[in-house]
């Protein structure tokens, strides 16, 4: 069994690795031409190039189960083709043992996906985030910038802050930064503006050309004059519960986040009462999205059980790259529609997952009793 072992994990590792390398090979060359309209603009072909370089880690992750889908289907249509896979049958393997061979396969491939999409893909998306923001001047967060909620308890009561930051640069700076502040019964108490600023590891946000406008007591005759005043500083420490991480999730891409990242923000969300279901979805599917690749290898196993008549291996592989297009289209659709239906996000981050896992129990129902 041992050498049965290493025939087809070798047959099928080799596969799976070139699958995977003519993909990103592919994601490479789309990004780089993508990525050469900036050329010109402080932006060079070689940084455009290392640009598309840190992208292609969050690639494989993404196309890890299409690449063991495809790769395992091809190494075994091969082995069926030369009649060797016909000849492991005979020597005994039969389809309960390799399917529990090649479980051991997406096993391995599952533990890797995660690794990368946990901990190299998250690294290298902010990297290339920051290559950006440093050679282009900063990242754009959008027209509404990013918000951020906090709350606390001052000597003048419990207090509510509305954050908002326009964009941010490679070094960790914050600019355009916005701070309203609310008293207890929700109204505008304070607002401080700031040019930059940075979030420092205490929670304490450090910002630079600051202009505070405080708004006095309602006054008690009606119709009289509100006291406003304004004051200009140079500097200003302002303490917050917001620690650094909180403030990078909200500011950076979601694809740089890590598993941990996502559900410690989420669970910011949820404390200030803001919405989270996106953020809740993307948890899910990183923490399910590796289990695919056991998916993906059950699904190709009854290839081996299709006669060379039933078609040869291109045909074979072209069916395994429709199965893989088309769950990673279901996969993206049940995300928007998740997201529209609020429907529960655990359930929205396996449903595709388990759809395919019933249709690679029915196929192999159906070479258990026919093949």
């Amino acid at each position: 069994m041992r050498t049965v072992r290493r025939l087809l994990y070798a047959d099928v590792v080799t596969s799976v690795v070139f699958v995977a390398l003519a993909f990103l090979s592919l994601f490479f060359f789309i990004d780089f031409v993508d990525e050469l309209g900036d050329v010109g603009k402080g932006y060079s072909a070689l940084h455009a190039a290392l640009s598309s370089l840190l992208e292609l880690p969050g690639h494989l992750y993404e196309l890890s189960p299409i690449a063991v889908l495809i790769g395992t289907i091809y190494a075994l249509s091969r082995l069926a083709q030369s009649s060797e896979f016909t000849i492991l049958r005979t020597g005994g393997l039969g389809p309960g043992r390799a399917l529990s061979l090649l479980m051991g396969l997406g096993l391995v491939f599952g533990v890797l996906t995660f690794l990368v999409g946990d901990y190299v893909a998250p690294l290298s998306a902010r990297a290339s985030v920051e290559l950006r923001a440093g050679l282009k001047g900063g990242l754009g967060l959008g027209r509404s910038g990013a918000w951020l909620k906090d709350r606390r308890n001052t000597p003048e009561g419990e207090r509510f802050f509305s954050i908002n930051v326009a964009g941010a640069v490679s070094n960790g700076e914050l600019r355009g930064i916005r701070i309203f502040e609310f008293d207890a019964d929700g109204v505008l108490v304070r607002r401080i503006g700031a040019a930059r600023g940075h979030v420092a590891r205490d929670s304490i946000w450090r910002l630079d050309e600051v202009e505070v406008t405080e708004w006095g007591k309602p006054p008690t005759p009606p119709g009289a004059t509100m006291k406003i005043e304004t004051r200009k500083l140079p500097d200003l420490e302002w303490a917050s519960t917001l620690p650094a991480g909180v403030v990078a999730a909200a500011v950076l891409p979601a694809g740089s986040l890590s598993t941990f990242e996502l559900f410690r923000y989420i669970g910011h969300l949820a404390d200030n009462e803001q919405a989270a279901q996106s953020y809740e979805i993307r948890f899910w599917k990183r923490a399910l999205y590796p289990l695919a690749c056991l998916v993906m290898v059950g699904l190709a196993l009854p290839f081996a059980y299709l006669h060379a008549r039933a078609g040869g291996v291109s045909l074979k592989v072209f069916g395994g790259i429709m199965l893989g297009i088309s769950f990673v289209l279901l996969n993206n659709v049940a995300s928007h529609l998740g997201l529209l239906r609020h429907w529960t996000p655990w359930i929205v981050a396996a449903t595709p997952s388990l759809l395919y896992l019933l249709l690679s129990l029915a196929a192999f129902s159906w070479l258990v009793r026919y093949r």
